[in-house]
């Protein structure tokens, strides 16, 4: 049954990726045909059966989730000077910044009117909000570019923003679209957003020790844009002198060269035990929330869900 939920929100995104604008379909074409984990759909979909809905609304839910996304990936490989993403070209490399900006505005007006089209308040609500804080965590990501001082709550704020906040949303519009009480809907909304923390967090692990090729990008991005993630300030904080002067100097320069010794400070450091504990921890918070559902194979589907965010090696 997700399956073939997943196919049809597959041919729902296509269609409704449709313009009489050519540069517009072959950019989004581009972009949703590179494929992805298609995660947050998916937990659209999976919520929605396993809070006890039965209609097909959530097929359109999962369509407007993925456009956000989507719109945010094109956003972010701009602002990022990114030339590879899930083992392809961006778009921005292909067709420059301002096609690849202009085709996110797109796609973050369509799921609008995908939204409108619903004609749910609460979702255009919902909805409304967390788009405005994926903008305010893009902004607040860039305020911190080339900073070692950023600390773990700094970083904790920006993926909140970023990431988490859509895993929320995801979640929580199973719950409203099945029309469950308030509590069981926060209760949804909260394993999405530990979700969102535990998948964001292992992410940035992997930028650090994954293999390349199985990673879909260029090991060392978050360094060479100069983020300071998780991994990162840990070895800041607990590296002997000289390793955590090495790091402060790579993140200020976005020293891509300096990937060999900064990994091996963070292994020294432990900070790649300690990052992945606080994955894990966000990945048991998730499933705990998941009590407030009747059992089911698709609150099962959930928790499996919460485990694969910290065990991928892409």
């Amino acid at each position: 049954m997700a399956g073939a939920d997943m196919h049809a929100v597959d041919a729902l995104i296509r269609r409704r990726l449709s313009s009489n604008v050519l540069l517009v379909n072959q950019v989004a074409e581009h972009i949703v045909a590179g494929g992805g984990k298609r995660l947050r759909p998916m937990l659209v979909l999976i919520a929605a059966r396993a809070a006890g809905y039965r209609g097909e609304q959530h097929l359109q839910a999962a369509a407007i989730v993925e456009f956000i996304h989507t719109a945010t990936l094109l956003h972010d490989d701009v602002v990022d000077e990114s030339d590879l993403r899930r083992g392809r070209s961006t778009a921005n490399s292909i067709w420059g910044n301002a096609a690849s900006i202009l085709v996110g505005d797109y796609l973050y007006s369509r799921a609008f009117q995908l939204m409108v089209e619903l004609d749910r308040m609460r979702i255009m609500q919902v909805m409304a909000d967390t788009t405005n804080a994926i903008a305010e965590g893009e902004v607040l990501q860039l305020m911190h570019l080339n900073n070692p001082d950023t600390d773990e709550v700094a970083y904790r704020r920006v993926i909140e923003r970023k990431t988490a906040v859509l895993f929320a949303a995801a979640g929580r519009l199973g719950a409203i679209l099945a029309g469950l009480p308030r509590e069981q809907e926060e209760a949804m909304a909260a394993y999405g957003l530990d979700l969102g923390f535990a998948f964001q967090i292992a992410d940035d692990v992997l930028d650090y020790v994954a293999d390349a090729h199985a990673l879909g990008k260029n090991l060392g991005d978050d360094l060479a844009e100069g983020k300071a993630t998780l991994p990162v300030i840990h070895a800041l904080a607990h590296a002997a002198p000289p390793a955590a002067d090495r790091i402060r100097a790579a993140i200020e320069a976005g020293d891509v060269g300096a990937l060999p010794e900064i990994v091996a400070a963070i292994h020294a450091a432990g900070s790649v035990e300690y990052a992945r504990r606080c994955a894990r921890l966000h990945a048991d918070r998730a499933e705990a929330a998941l009590a407030a559902l009747p059992r089911s194979p698709w609150a099962d589907a959930l928790a499996t869900l919460a485990r694969y965010a910290i065990d991928r090696d892409h």
